[in-house]
């Protein structure tokens, strides 16, 4: 079958055959005995019949690398491990999101097992911002801490933690994009240094966290500190690591794969009270996957950063009682539905602000409102670059001073545009990373800012007003079978840099289609062969409108090609294969 263009499909999307060789997805599907679909899918993704093995089940064993390839990690392993030997009171710094919540939980548990008195602390969005600041820093110091580690933080904080000479001690474990030398600490643990030849800065800062430990144990093993005794259980920790991968929106390629692989076993145990409150108050009830830990766990914890108390999701992770943490995850959760209600408030004002800038000719969106909150800026930002595929900023004004985060599209560096405006002094605070990025500016200077971004991000002008749908292949109605849909998922997790595979099911009709869920956002769908035959159930989600939705839902219409994604379905104890519906095109 032909593709059609993004005049055919209704979303206007342009849907993209995925190109593979196919003597590499056969030389796969030989070599390990896997059906040829599988092999050609592993062919598209860039594997070879060498690696495939190792993508198909990641084990850290195959792909942890030597901490040590990260400059400064050494130093900061041993400064640790001095730290646990003296019983040290070490401060734990943290960030207000996910990666910071499980890199500090990471950090402090390690820590705390070790025999170490840890002051975990997550600064105040609003009234401290982002990083490290001095007032904080001193306090934790005045408590006793002798040493303080900055988690998903500090690479940009080099005049702050300056203020902590011959107070205290600090290491810095980040991966935020540096531009310049590291700041003057003991040691700057961060594959985004400019001088890290370690090539990790794909990882996200709980990863980076992680590693961390297992030099640390490794140090404190040669210096015989475990004899007689038991090293700390770091595998079990690769829960979080997962969590903050997924969430941070790091590539889900290589060591990323295997962490988020591995954890999410670790995950399915449910040993981590918190974790398992979280997912309860979630409703999660099928075995978790990286959908989980992205749209179940991460916006829930992300919440208390967003609009409660900025170090409830630490305090959840930490969380050794289940009645407490049960209270922690139901908390979170309310928190939650606050977060979607004032987001719910924004959100249609900045998408008609931001379809108007892209009419206009703008490269990237900057939308900013006075009174918006800061703490759900960067998910409007997500949402808008999500619908647009464009760059996109979000800002709340407040006494004449815009605080905003921003997401961009794969092959857009919005952390480098964004590190640039400030070095340029049109912004008074800003950095990040590739995907997403944060910042400060007087509102005066909004236009000033809006313009750099088009001038430095001038090639979103050049992507397609949707992202283009890549398709693996075609399969019908009768084909999309149990087995089927269980090849598929040895593919997960699914992410960036591996996506779910995307399946056309040709010429099909709609037999039957009715809203279900709350608010009528998800509609259920019986697909049939053109001329007629076994019905296939399907579903589309966030269909409340748009030209696919009124495809589904309109009756004896005419045939289509639909393209989704064939996953497995529980229910009640009886399994079946689904389509998730993505989209459609007219024949």
């Amino acid at each position: 079958m032909s593709l059609p263009g993004s005049s055919g499909s209704l979303s206007g999307r342009r849907w993209v055959w995925r190109e593979a060789e196919d003597r590499v997805g056969l030389g796969i599907a030989q070599r390990l005995g896997v059906p040829e679909i599988l092999g050609r899918m592993l062919a598209m993704r860039g594997i070879g019949v060498e690696a495939a093995s190792d993508f198909l089940t990641p084990t850290l064993r195959a792909l942890l690398p030597d901490p040590s390839v990260l400059i400064d990690m050494d130093v900061a392993a041993d400064r640790l491990a001095h730290a646990v030997r003296q019983g040290e009171t070490v401060a734990v710094f943290g960030d207000y999101d996910v990666d910071g919540a499980c890199s500090a939980a990471i950090m402090t548990r390690v820590l705390r097992d070790l025999g170490c008195t840890v002051l975990p602390y997550v600064p105040d969005r609003l009234s401290e911002g982002y990083g490290p600041n001095l007032p904080a820093l001193l306090r934790l110091a005045a408590a006793g801490a002798s040493l303080i580690i900055c988690v998903d933080c500090g690479t940009a904080a080099g005049s702050v933690l300056a203020g902590l000479r011959g107070i205290a001690d600090a290491i810095v474990l980040d991966h935020h994009k540096a531009e310049g030398p590291p700041p003057d600490v003991v040691a700057t643990v961060n594959p985004n240094r400019l001088d890290c030849p370690s090539g990790l800065g794909h990882l996200c800062a709980g990863a980076i966290a992680f590693l961390t430990c297992v030099a640390l144990v490794r140090s404190l093993r040669r210096a015989g500190h475990f004899a007689g005794g038991s090293e700390p259980d770091l595998l079990g920790l690769l829960d979080m690591v997962a969590l903050a991968s997924v969430c941070d929106v790091m590539p889900l390629v290589g060591l990323n794969r295997a962490f988020v692989y591995q954890g999410l076993k670790v995950l399915a145990r449910r040993d981590r009270p918190g974790l398992a409150a979280l997912m309860d108050a979630a409703g999660v009830k099928d075995r978790p996957s990286a959908m989980t830990l992205g749209f179940a766990l991460g916006p829930r914890i992300n919440a208390g950063g967003r609009i409660g108390e900025a170090d409830m999701g630490l305090r959840l992770l930490l969380a050794a009682d289940a009645l407490d943490a049960g209270k922690l995850a139901q908390t979170l959760d309310g928190v939650n539905r606050e977060r979607q209600q004032v987001e719910a408030e924004m959100l249609d004002a900045a998408m008609e602000n931001a379809a108007a800038q892209l009419a206009a000719g703008h490269a990237a969106v900057l939308v900013a409102g006075d009174g918006w909150h800061a703490g759900v800026v960067g998910i409007v930002a997500s949402r808008i670059k999500e619908k647009f595929n464009r760059p996109a900023c979000v800002a709340g004004i407040t006494d004449g001073l815009a605080k905003g985060s921003g997401r961009s599209v794969a092959g857009l560096d919005l952390g480098a545009a964004v590190i640039a405006a400030r070095q340029s002094g049109i912004l008074k605070t800003g950095g990040g990373h590739a995907m997403a990025a944060g910042f400060s500016l007087p509102d005066d200077q909004l236009g000033a800012f809006h313009a750099f971004l088009d001038d430095r991000l001038a090639a979103a002008r050049l992507l397609p007003g949707a992202a283009d749908l890549m398709i693996e292949g075609s399969v019908a109605v009768g084909g999309v079978t149990e087995e089927l849909a269980e090849q598929l998922a040895r593919l997960a997790p699914f992410g960036p840099g591996n996506d779910e595979p995307t399946l056309v099911l040709p010429r099909v009709r709609v037999a039957r289609a009715d809203r279900i869920g709350k608010e009528g956002a998800t509609i259920r769908v019986f697909l049939e062969p053109e001329g007629g035959g076994t019905r296939l159930k399907s579903v589309m989600f966030r269909a409340k409108d748009g030209p696919v939705a009124e495809a589904l839902l309109l009756r004896g219409g005419p045939p289509l090609h639909v393209a989704g994604h064939v996953r497995m379905e529980h229910w009640n104890g009886v399994s079946s294969a689904n389509f998730i519906i993505q989209d459609a095109a007219n024949i």
